[in-house]
């Protein structure tokens, strides 16, 4: 089975965190320097997993202060 690209994997921990309650609407996700660093990673994969989840609903993004958990993430 191929590896899952850098996006998917952020996107798969992201939603998992927050289905499991580690993450709770309003926390504030790290900064994309961080996700970086964690992930060992360019921030282009990690900027397009965050438009993502903010697409789907999980996050919201706010320029210049940060990406946060939605009040009410999907189910």
């Amino acid at each position: 089975m191929p590896r899952k690209s850098i996006r998917d994997q952020v996107i798969e921990d992201v939603t998992n965190s927050i289905r499991s309650g580690q993450l709770r609407p309003g926390d504030k996700l790290p900064s994309i320097a961080e996700l970086c660093a964690t992930y060992k990673a360019s921030a282009t994969p990690i900027r397009l997993a965050l438009v993502l989840l903010d697409e789907r609903g999980w996050i919201e993004v706010h320029q210049g202060k940060g990406s946060y958990v939605a009040e009410r993430p999907p189910a």
